[in-house]
Parts: C-alpha cells; sequence; structure tokens
C-alpha cells in the first residue's frame, strides 16, 4: 500500500489530469491511509478537481461528504454515479426499491438534485439525492425482475417451464422466506395471479424436491433456504455438524442426511457423532420447544438410536400433557410420526384415547386412522360421542368422513343408459350412536361463536352443510322420519348465518322434495325507524361541528406550514398532514350521512307490546334477571342499562315479546340463551336522561 503521502499527490495528478474515475478509484482502494491525512470534506473537494461535469459535482455535494462516516459517503457516490452509468441513447440504469420494486432511470436533475425513476406501477417517481441513496439499489444482472425486464420471453419461458427453477431464481432475487411470504411475492409482483398460486407451488414443489440445493421446510412458518452449492457430505460437513448447536439446524441437517441416503452407508464414528449431536438437540429442546422435542424424538427412535432413551422422551411428553401442545403445533404431516411414538402399549393407547377432547384435528385423525380397528379405540370413540357435547373435532371427523366408521355397500345401477352407484345398505359402529344424533351434533357445532380449533371445526362442518353431495349422502342414511326431524332440528337453529342457513334449507328441500311441506315461513325482520334521543343527537351535531370548524381548518393551517419545508415528495411533515386530511374529510362525509339520516325523538310512541327503541327490559339468564332499557342508534351508558338500538345485545332483542327466547352474546364462543321477562316503560330517570343538556341546540 502506498503512503499517505504519496497517495495525496496522485489525486493531484488526477486533478491535472481531468481524471475523476481514476481518482474515485483511488479513493475507494486506499479510504483507510486517505483518511488519515484528510477529512471527508477534503476528500470531497480533492475529488471535485477531478471534473467540471455539472452532474458530477452534483454527485459530490449529494454523498455528503463530512456530514456521514467516509464509507457511507464513498457508498451513496458510486450509487448516485450508478444512475447515470448508461451510454447516452441507452435505455437508463435499473435499480430496485424495496416500495416499488424495479425501476428504470428515466433523468437525472443536477440543479435540482433529484432523479427521476419509472416503476411499472408508478411513472415519473422523483426522489431527492439523499432518498435515491436510501431508497434505490442497483438492480443485480441476475435478479428476476431483471430477467422480466430484460428478457422477457426467457422469463414467461421459465414460469411456465420450469417452476422449481422459478422460485430458485425468486429465493435468490428475494432472500430466503417461507412459503406464504414467497406467495405474496409472486402475487404482488404479478408473476402468478393468486387463484393459480396452489397450481403453480404445488408443481414447482413437486420439481424441488430432486433439487439438492433447495431446503423446505417442514413448517410453513420456517424459511425456504437455497445453499449456495450441493453438500458432499465429507469431512468439511461432519466438522461443522459436530459443532453445530442449533436443535433445529441439527434436526434440518439429519434429516437432508438421511434423505440423501448417505445414513445407510456411513460408518459407525459418522452415526456415533450424528447420535451425540440428536442428543445434545433434544436436550436442549427440552421445556423450549416441544413440538421441536417431539420432532427430534421420533428421528432418533426413526434411527434406532439408544440415547436419551425413548422411555425417557415419551415420559417428558407425557408430562403435563406436553403432547398435546406438540401435536397442535406439529406440520399434520408429522402428526402420525408423534402418535405412533407414544403409542408403544395399550395403556400408552388409552391415555391417547383419554385425549381426544384435548387434541387438535389432525392428532385424533391419526388415532382413528390407526386405531380404529381394536375395540377399545372404538369404544372410547362411541363414548364421547353419546355425551350431550361430543369434541369437536370427533364430530366434524366422523360426519366428514362417516363412511370410515361401519361397513357400507354400494351397487351400480343402470340409470338412462348410466351406472349410477347406489348404497345397497350399511352398518355403523356399534358403539356410535345412530346417524341422526351424530347430525344433530353436527348442527350445534355449527352453531354459535367459537374459538381456537372448534373455530376451525365449526367452518368445516359449515363447509360440509353447503356441500350437495354431502348433503345427498347423509339423507340417504336417514329413514324418511328422520329425515324430517333432521330438517325441521336445522330450521330451528337461530344461530347459524342467516343466508346460509336459508340456501342450505332450501337445498335440503332440493334432494328431498317431500320436506317442502315442512318449511317454516319466517316473518321479514321489523324495521324500525333511525332514531336517537335528543341528547346524543345534540352531542353527535356538537362533535361534527367542531370537526369543521376547527379540526379541519387546523389541519390546513397544518399543511400550509408544512410546505414550507419545501420538496413535498420528501416531507413528512407534509404528507402526514394530506393523510390526516383525507381522514378528516372521510369522517365528515360519513357524520353528515349520519345526521342527515338519523332523527332526534324521544320515544313517545314506543309501546309495551314488544322490544323496541323507548322500552325497558327485563331478561332472564342463567346469572339471573337483567335490565336494560333500549333506545337510539347513538344513545349508550352502560352504567344506566342504557342500549344502544345497534347494539348485538338490543338487536337480538327487537320484536321479540314477553316469554321469547334469543340468542344472548358472549365472548368465549358459547351459544347461551335468554328470555324476555318483562316489557315496560321507560323510567322517569331515563327519560331525563334523554332529554336536551342545557345550552345545547339541535
Amino acid at each position: 500500500m502506498a503512503d499517505t503521502e504519496s497517495l495525496v499527490i496522485q489525486l493531484s495528478e488526477c486533478a491535472e489530469k481531468g481524471d475523476f474515475e481514476g481518482a474515485f478509484r483511488l479513493v475507494r482502494e486506499n479510504k483507510e491511509e486517505l483518511g488519515k491525512k484528510l477529512q471527508p470534506a477534503g476528500i470531497r473537494d480533492a475529488l471535485k478537481k477531478t471534473t467540471k461535469d455539472r452532474l458530477l459535482l452534483s454527485f459530490l455535494d449529494g454523498a455528503e461528504f463530512g456530514a456521514r462516516p467516509l464509507d457511507e459517503s464513498l457508498v451513496r457516490l458510486e450509487k448516485l454515479v450508478y444512475l447515470v452509468s448508461k451510454k447516452p441513447g441507452e435505455a437508463g440504469a435499473l435499480v430496485l426499491s424495496k416500495a416499488w420494486g424495479l425501476g428504470k432511470v428515466k433523468s437525472v436533475d443536477d440543479f435540482y438534485k433529484r432523479v427521476t425513476v419509472d416503476f411499472r406501477t408508478k411513472r415519473g417517481h422523483q426522489f431527492a439525492y439523499a432518498a435515491a441513496c436510501d431508497m434505490l439499489e442497483p438492480a443485480p444482472d441476475g435478479h428476476i425482475l431483471v430477467k422480466r425486464e430484460v428478457d422477457p420471453a426467457g422469463f414467461e419461458a421459465l414460469l411456465k417451464d420450469k417452476p422449481g427453477e422459478f422460485v430458485v431464481a425468486v429465493l435468490k432475487s428475494f432472500g430466503d422466506m417461507p412459503i406464504v411470504r414467497l406467495e405474496d411475492v409472486c402475487v404482488q409482483n404479478g408473476f402468478v395471479k393468486a387463484v393459480n398460486w396452489k397450481k403453480f407451488w404445488d408443481t414447482a414443489r413437486a420439481e424441488l424436491r430432486h433439487n439438492k440445493l433447495v431446503e423446505i421446510p417442514a413448517k410453513r412458518a420456517e424459511p425456504i433456504r437455497v445453499r449456495a452449492a450441493a453438500e458432499d457430505y465429507g469431512d468439511g460437513w461432519l466438522t461443522a455438524f459436530a459443532h453445530e448447536t442449533d436443535p433445529k439446524a441439527i434436526l434440518a441437517a439429519v434429516r437432508e442426511y438421511v434423505a440423501q441416503g448417505k445414513f445407510k452407508v456411513a460408518d459407525e464414528a459418522t452415526k456415533s457423532k450424528i447420535s451425540e449431536r440428536l442428543s445434545f438437540a433434544v436436550t436442549a429442546a427440552r421445556k423450549v420447544d416441544d413440538a421441536l422435542y417431539a420432532r427430534l424424538a421420533c428421528l432418533v427412535r426413526e434411527l434406532g438410536f439408544a440415547n436419551p432413551p425413548a422411555s425417557e422422551m415419551r415420559e417428558y411428553l407425557w408430562e403435563r400433557s406436553r403432547f398435546v401442545k406438540a401435536a397442535a403445533e406439529l406440520p399434520s404431516r408429522e402428526v402420525g410420526s408423534m402418535i405412533g411414538f407414544l403409542a408403544e402399549n395399550d395403556e400408552a393407547k388409552a391415555k391417547l384415547y383419554a385425549a381426544i377432547p384435548k387434541l387438535c384435528f389432525a392428532a385424533v385423525a391419526e388415532i382413528v386412522s390407526r386405531f380404529s380397528a381394536e375395540e377399545t379405540c372404538r369404544r372410547a370413540i362411541g363414548d364421547f360421542m353419546k355425551d350431550a357435547q361430543p369434541p369437536a373435532t370427533l364430530v366434524t371427523l366422523i360426519i366428514g368422513k362417516i363412511e370410515q366408521f361401519g361397513k357400507f355397500e354400494y351397487e351400480d345401477v343402470p340409470v338412462d343408459g348410466k351406472k349410477i352407484r347406489v348404497l345397497k345398505k350399511y352398518e355403523l359402529w356399534s358403539e356410535l350412536p345412530p346417524v341422526s344424533t351424530l347430525i344433530t351434533h353436527a348442527i350445534a357445532l355449527g352453531e354459535g361463536r367459537r374459538g381456537g380449533e372448534t373455530l376451525k371445526m365449526q367452518n368445516i362442518v359449515r363447509r360440509l352443510f353447503g356441500d350437495k353431495t354431502w348433503l345427498e349422502k347423509i339423507f340417504k342414511l336417514l329413514t324418511p322420519a328422520d329425515q324430517t326431524l333432521f330438517f325441521e332440528r336445522f330450521q330451528a337453529s337461530i344461530a347459524w348465518d342467516p343466508s346460509t342457513h336459508h340456501a342450505t334449507v332450501m337445498r335440503m328441500t332440493h334432494i328431498v322434495p317431500s320436506l317442502a311441506k315442512h318449511l317454516v315461513v319466517v316473518e321479514k325482520k321489523k324495521e324500525y325507524a333511525r332514531v336517537t334521543s335528543f341528547r346524543s343527537f345534540a352531542m353527535k351535531k356538537q362533535e361534527y361541528l367542531k370537526l369543521i370548524n376547527e379540526d379541519m381548518p387546523a389541519n390546513v393551517k397544518r399543511i400550509e406550514f408544512a410546505k414550507s419545508y419545501g420538496d413535498l415528495s420528501e416531507n413528512a411533515e407534509y404528507q402526514y398532514a394530506k393523510d390526516e386530511q383525507r381522514a378528516l374529510m372521510q369522517k365528515q362525509t360519513v357524520m353528515q350521512a349520519e345526521l342527515e339520516s338519523v332523527k332526534p325523538g324521544d320515544f313517545a310512541d314506543a309501546t309495551t307490546d314488544e322490544v323496541m327503541p323507548g322500552v325497558t327490559v327485563v331478561i332472564a339468564t342463567a346469572e339471573g334477571d337483567k335490565t336494560y332499557s333500549v333506545l337510539g342508534e347513538w344513545d349508550n351508558d352502560i352504567n344506566r342499562g342504557i342500549l344502544s338500538s345497534k347494539t348485538r345485545l338490543a338487536e337480538n332483542m327487537l320484536g321479540k315479546k314477553v316469554g321469547d327466547q334469543f340468542e344472548l352474546p358472549g365472548q368465549d364462543g358459547e351459544v347461551k340463551f335468554a328470555s324476555v321477562k318483562e316489557i315496560r316503560p321507560l323510567s322517569d330517570e331515563i327519560r331525563e336522561w334523554m332529554k336536551l343538556p342545557p345550552g345545547m341546540q339541535i
């Protein structure tokens, strides 16, 4: 390396020659030595002496020498120089922005120090030099967005004919990422339409399984990784593996080693090292990640290692029902391995059966699949299904795949020249209740608000009821009398979504036309005038007047003040004030429409024949009687028991008469009901509350 004085002399020589490129290269390669002699601003001035190009001079000012460390300023200068790296007549330099994707530099203005870039979704977007340095990066030649720009035909061919290679190109361009993020990137950049994603990914995944450079994780939340080179699993791999301390990395490495067929031919020393690392990983995962612990335990058993002992690992998973949490977090395809690992004997199987109400759907399905031929399993399932509220997972599994729970015989019957497969006879497990009872459980599961795993089961059940083929199959398993009971029970269910409920009822009558005579005519829900108390109307109007007389003018002042900062495209205060203005204008539109639609009133015409706005209601619940006064849309005072007519509780009560039942909203997902016990006029206290407050006017 040349000494500092010599470097300064070389900089001076570059100035005499007008050699900016040589000077810039000299500074980049010797920045540490030059930094000892010259301040960043001094280096900038030395570079300025090497050129008279106005654009380069503006770049030197825009790189902020002196305001930043020398390294940063040099990087920023290099970025700015890249923006004009194309020769005259050529297309502009390609840049990448995290916000806008790939763009092409349209122009650079040395006077205003701005860069104009054309993006696919935003043409003519301007950046100040500082913003360009912060937000833009030179686009690498191998980037997938660059390929689409410079070689659209090759891009389309890769996407269509080699989806696996296309995914690898995306990962190399954007970095390793989980499947969900990969989908977002592909859809947002217009590579694949959202409706076509599943088909595309299934094809790509099948192709990627044969690519040794790609590691697809077991869990969707973990990133897909692309290795720089295929692993040779030689001494270097073994040395690195022996020092690995991340349990997840150990698990992934061993699985890949086994998948490549290396474990079968490995020597004892290598197997011993793998055993030692797996034992370490099992210990590290203990009390940290139960799902990971289960995966490691299954792998230890699969490979036949004696350490840690299988009994010890099973005991840990049984303890505090850790296997329940592990099953919920494991990928569905790995749940079976854990169930098989735990079910070492009849006693262990009995513990699994007893845990069915707590287990996730994948685990329950695995237990049924593995052990349904055993009497103890069937008996346990039958006992659960005879309960008033059986496990949602079992209900969903049985009604969705009912043929797995009995013997079904079919025959082909010729109809109009075609053979139709018709159910000849069937017999459910003797341990199970009748199909009519199973269906009743399914209807109950579809009702009300649920949470967690039960919500997933409810959604599956609701989709089943919307499936005509499934309904046809279920009706064939019922006697005419049970068909009617099923139909009437479903009609009577008040907690299903109204549109879904009606569509399903109509579908049932199409499947079994005789059910039409059992249709219940539902009266259209009475509509009430949009009204609120004088008090609430005045308060809403006061809020509206404050919005237009104070909040919006204040916002206009903030916008004008923010404009004084200049450069609106990079002015955060201005952008914030404009966003606030849009929100205020939207709020004004909504409030104005509401004030025009809702009228003030005193509910003088309310009667106590039924629940309506302007009455006090006493309801009977499991916790005791409760009293509410139902008023208008904007009325609400929980301390006085005043309910807005737009609350869910009030809407459920409207139109009900004394003795009628209605659903009681709850937050725990459990369906509860209450009944109307008494309807009476509003009290003097409530009527006083409704009056116009002193000093306020409408």
